[in-house]
């Protein structure tokens, strides 16, 4: 949800050993999940329940499985992912996430005390926060991009993990681009950054971007996304850097070998309107009917849809 520059998680390093302990809180677990060299650091905080403790962790490795590259990675060779129960009245069963960009970059996610495992499973907040992992911090002008990206691979992680049906997370990024097509307009995208009343267009704006790159490189150049991604994981991320958006995407552009990215982006960033996503539905075999999607189950639309949504 939030990317934050603050450099403070809460987080004290003793000999080499990672704790967590904030006005008051004890650390009750701390595990450590290994992925192809790379691993999160997962504390529960304040949890006395070790059934709990257990359910929590398994839901952060689901989530943090979801997210990882294509080489088997996670985003980041280090980061932590720290849990902490909350009493607040929000029915969500995560009411808050956030990214702290700090050293190490951390993960901070508060579910609510009586949030049960299926409802934890079905919300999208920790696998939308873990996504932040890809990208560098981008500032306000790149608000748009980070949480564009975020909101775009919530849904389509998920799918391919198997934690959501992959229509029903077409259904949910097209009703977040009706979200977006409601909210203010008359701004360009790139300065809209926290502007109040701005969030909807703001997040479902930069995920119709990152889904317009993402179909470009898929049909125009035999490549996708993810693999971009991947690559600039393994040579150039880094998740505690302040990086301008420009340069963020012109290596992207780098990267892949193509220019896609910028391109896009200086068309997206000057907008002062929700783009037009009708296209890129038509492209995918979708079709919006009275507020709702229509899915063409044949021809290249579906097997592009299919290859999102599937993992390679």
């Amino acid at each position: 949800m939030r990317a934050s520059r603050s450099s403070s998680v809460c987080a004290v390093l003793l000999a080499g050993i990672a704790t967590l302990a904030c006005a008051g809180d004890a650390v009750v677990d701390e595990h450590i999940l290994e992925r192809a060299g790379t691993h999160l650091q997962v504390d529960i905080v304040g949890v006395g329940d070790p059934q709990r403790v257990a359910m929590l962790q398994r839901w952060v490795a689901e989530a943090a499985d979801a997210t990882r590259t294509r080489s088997g990675k996670f985003p980041l060779a280090k980061a932590i992912v720290r849990v902490s129960e909350t009493d607040r009245r929000d029915p969500s069963p995560v009411p808050w996430g956030q990214t702290r960009r700090g050293l190490p970059v951390a993960v901070l996610l508060y579910v609510r005390r009586d949030a049960d495992a299926a409802s934890l499973r079905s919300d999208w907040t920790a696998v939308h926060e873990l996504s932040h992992l890809y990208h560098p911090y981008l500032g306000d002008r790149g608000r748009w991009l980070a949480e564009g990206l975020a909101s775009y691979y919530q849904n389509i992680f998920r799918a391919r993990a198997g934690m959501l049906d992959a229509d029903e997370a077409w259904r949910r990024l097209d009703a977040g681009f009706q979200r977006g097509e409601r909210a203010a307009s008359g701004m360009r995208l790139h300065a809209m950054g926290r502007t109040r009343g701005g969030t909807m267009r703001v997040y479902w704006a930069g995920a119709a971007y990152w889904l317009d790159a993402d179909i470009v490189l898929r049909t125009q150049h035999h490549t996708s996304l993810d693999a971009v991604l991947d690559r600039y994981t393994r040579c150039c991320l880094d998740g505690s850097a302040d990086v301008a958006p420009e340069d963020f995407v012109a290596t992207l552009d780098r990267v892949a070998g193509v220019a896609v990215f910028a391109p896009l982006y200086q068309r997206y960033a000057a907008d002062t309107a929700f783009p037009d996503v009708a296209p890129l539905l038509r492209t995918l075999g979708l079709e919006r009917n009275g507020g709702m999607l229509r899915f063409s189950q044949h021809g290249a639309g579906a097997r592009l849809r299919g290859a999102i949504t599937s993992r390679d």
